[in-house]
């Protein structure tokens, strides 16, 4: 390799807009000699800790010499010259030549051992964004692959965005979505992102602490997600580091003084296992391993403990020659010292999401200290480490991939899939960032296919994750044979089955409880598409009245509507009625636009609001569909004072005036609330709570339901609680009337029945 003066380099520091990061802040925890004995078997492949140790070209084709072929090798070269010549001249905040970067986030793809192509896109990866090399010359000097990499590396061109988030969650979109046809794009990225985190001390306070937030919020879960587990802990301990250092350094320090004092605990168990171990005649490997800040910290903040009160700082790690002696050292463990009950996990049977697999068990140690234990094979250590990159060998088709790839594609295609149904990036980011929480919760098919879903998932996210058509036509499940409510948070182990009925549809309702992106991007999907005529109506029915407010006339000149669809970047009028409609845009701030545009003033212009007249309420006439939903919490029948809220993609929700639930929600944002009133032809039922207090007498409750029956209403649902002394009971009746009236009769003559103490209607 033809070497320049910029090819031996200090690992520096980030530049571009999001640069240097922790440099001489090493997060990983510091190796203590008390507890690598033998030395911890750290992975091959896992990601290069800082130090100040150099970054340069020979190192990285000494690095690459290992596993490359020579022909590869040469295009590697190749891509390094053109990416120093790219590069020459610019330089880093730290004041380094700036490509020391690429060939540092080089060095860490070498480690993953990845093949040439991503090598070389690793080198080019900043050369489209900083330097203005275009797609057509990468693919003319490298080929399209190593071209398509860096473009899906890069960020968007200069486009106008109306704001900076809605910039950053349209080029992570571009980014997860060039991940999903290729996964390297997103090792790249990741290697990109640790090295500027190391680097990241010479940035102001302010950007270190958005870059850390954003690693924190984006990059550490896709770690996570893919299994990259040195990568995510050390991505961890950094934005921890920069987001809030003082913390972070004070506990840094209570850590090396709990190191000394813990030394002799250490070294005793670590002694007692290898004797008891070899004993069992098994070839293991112990060393203890030290907890990441991060993760002390987050046990501290979630448990409300002191540091004294942390008292599983160390670990220690049994790496063990083959799958069932993982089994037996368990048990050996467990004669040894004492397990604590509900601290056994078993992830070698049921593995975590991201491949992950060892025996996690927790044992009373000496002086009464609870030790944590992981137990694994060599193989399994090297994916819990390294995950999808563990001995990386890109292949193209699914049949050539690792059963942890094959996993992890069909989560990335599970984006593309997302992506369809989602025209929102900002959107689209929070569904993907929904579904790379971190905690699984694994249930069954009846069939006992394994489905792995975030912690908190429903009946509902179960359906969606089988196929979008199962979950859009849901009616019922059961739960280990149990009929249950859809809404049921799922545990681990429940055996699920899903009922379906092809004229069902998805219920808004849904959203407010289902946790994984696919169910709410597909949910959401359906409610833009199937409802759409509604979703219009109602959207043109509140921005005439909007407009209206402002003295502007509902029937806007073609012109001004032409320039209204240009700067809202809707398709068409439909389409801004129908986000009006479904509460994704607020009709008062289109109007407060459109009114800028007829004064040739500027959207933000100031509006002489003593001009405005109060807006007409809205009418509600309860046969809109899905566009207009009754609240729950209050269920609003015919005759309330009742008021409107615009929810985002979920259309209008009506509450009564008094709902407590509200008047809180209403006091957070109060623009999203709007007059609405109940219509004339009202030709449907409304469901409505009661309450009874009753003696606890034989018949009872036959006598109150035929009494309501006899009112013209009907019963949707019972229920029954009683008091501490057995004398009274709560009876609880959710039963569909006309209105207000009908209600008031009701009451009056479930009142006069035998028996009924009290009678009222149940408020939220």
């Amino acid at each position: 390799m033809n070497l320049t003066p910029a090819d031996t380099l200090t690992a520096g520091t980030r530049a571009k807009t999001a640069p240097s990061a922790a440099g001489a802040s090493t997060v990983t925890p510091a190796a203590n000699p008390a507890l690598a004995s033998p030395a911890p078997m750290s992975s091959p492949l896992a990601a290069p800790v800082v130090s100040a140790g150099v970054a340069s070209v020979t190192h990285l084709t000494e690095k690459l010499a290992e596993y490359m072929s020579p022909a590869d090798l040469k295009k590697v070269k190749e891509a390094y010259r053109f990416s120093d010549e790219m590069h020459l001249g610019q330089v880093r905040k730290s004041g380094e030549p700036y490509i020391s970067h690429p060939i540092a986030v080089a060095e860490i793809c070498a480690d993953w051992k990845l093949d040439a192509q991503a090598i070389m896109a690793a080198l080019l990866h900043d050369v489209m964004e900083d330097q203005d090399v275009k797609k057509e010359e990468l693919i003319e000097r490298f080929g399209a692959p190593v071209a398509s990499l860096v473009d899906g590396l890069s960020k968007l061109e200069k486009i106008e965005f109306q704001s900076q988030i809605e910039a950053q969650a349209e080029n992570f979109r571009k980014m997860l979505l060039a991940m999903a046809s290729d996964v390297r794009v997103i090792l790249i990225k990741l290697a990109d992102r640790l090295h500027n985190m190391r680097t990241l001390d010479v940035m102001a306070p302010a950007k270190k602490a958005r870059i850390a937030g954003e690693t924190m919020e984006v990059y550490v879960p896709i770690a996570h997600r893919l299994g990259l587990n040195n990568i995510y802990r050390e991505l961890q301990d950094l934005s921890f580091c920069h987001l809030y250092p003082l913390r972070y350094r004070t506990l840094s320090k209570a850590v090396k003084a709990a190191r000394g004092n813990r030394r002799e605990v250490v070294k005793k168990i670590l002694e007692a296992v290898k004797s008891t171990l070899a004993m069992a005649n098994i070839h293991a490997e112990v060393y203890g391993r030290e907890k990441t800040l991060y993760g002390i910290y987050k046990k501290m903040r979630s448990k409300h403990l002191s540091f004294s009160q942390v008292l599983d700082v160390y670990g220690f790690r049994v790496v063990v020659d083959s799958f069932p002696n993982c089994y037996v050292a368990l048990g050996t463990l467990h004669s040894l010292y004492k397990p604590m009950p509900g601290k056994f996990k078993d992830y070698i049977a049921i593995r975590k999401l991201n491949g992950y697999q060892s025996l996690h068990t927790t044992l009373i140690g000496p002086y009464g200290t609870p030790v944590e234990f992981q137990i694994r094979t060599q193989e399994m250590h090297r994916t819990a480490e390294s995950g999808v990159a563990a001995h990386w060998l890109y292949k193209n088709g699914d049949s050539n991939l690792s059963d942890l790839q094959q996993r992890t594609h069909a989560w990335l295609q599970s984006l593309l899939d997302i992506q369809q149904q989602t025209g929102d990036s900002a959107e689209f980011l929070e569904h993907v960032k929904v579904d790379l929480f971190p905690d699984s919760v694994y249930v069954f098919t009846p069939k006992s296919k394994i489905i792995a879903l975030p912690r908190g998932a429903t009946a509902i996210d179960f359906a969606y994750s089988i196929h979008t058509g199962i979950g859009d036509h849901t009616v019922s499940v059961t739960i280990n044979n149990e009929p249950a409510s859809l809404r049921t948070e799922l545990r681990n182990g429940d055996i699920v089955e899903i009922v379906t009925d092809n004229n069902s549809r998805p219920s808004p309702t849904w959203l407010s409880f289902v946790r994984t992106g696919k169910a709410r991007s597909a949910i959401r999907h359906h409610l833009r598409t199937i409802n759409l005529p509604e979703s219009i109506t109602l959207g043109k029915q509140l921005l005439a009245q909007a407009l209206t407010t402002l003295g502007i006339d509902p029937s806007m000149e073609d012109q001004l509507v032409e320039r209204l669809l240009n700067e809202s970047s809707a398709k068409s009028l439909d389409e801004l009625y129908a986000d009006i409609g479904i509460g994704k845009r607020m009709a008062a701030l289109v109007a407060r636009h459109i009114f800028g545009l007829k004064g040739g003033e500027s959207a933000s212009a100031p509006i002489d609001h003593n001009s405005a007249t109060e807006l007409d309420p809205v009418t509600i006439c309860g046969s809109e569909g899905v566009s207009v939903q009754l609240a729950q919490c209050c269920l609003p029948i015919p005759g309330d004072a009742i008021i409107g809220q615009l929810r985002r993609d979920q259309g209008l929700l009506v509450h009564t005036s008094d709902c407590t639930l509200a008047k809180r929600q209403k006091g957070k944002e109060p623009d999203r609330w709007i007059a609405v009133k109940w219509g004339t032809e009202l030709n449907r039922r409304f469901d409505c709570r009661i309450k009874l207090l009753i003696n606890n007498e034989k018949g009872i409750l036959a006598r109150v339901a035929a009494e309501i029956g006899e009112s013209d209403a009907n019963i949707t649902y019972v229920g029954m609680d009683e008091d501490k002394e057995h004398i009274l009971h709560q009876l609880r009746f959710t039963i569909q009337v006309k209105d207000r009236v009908h209600l008031a009769g009701l009451l009056r003559n479930v009142r006069r029945v035998a028996g009924v103490n009290r009678i009222l209607r149940e408020r939220s």
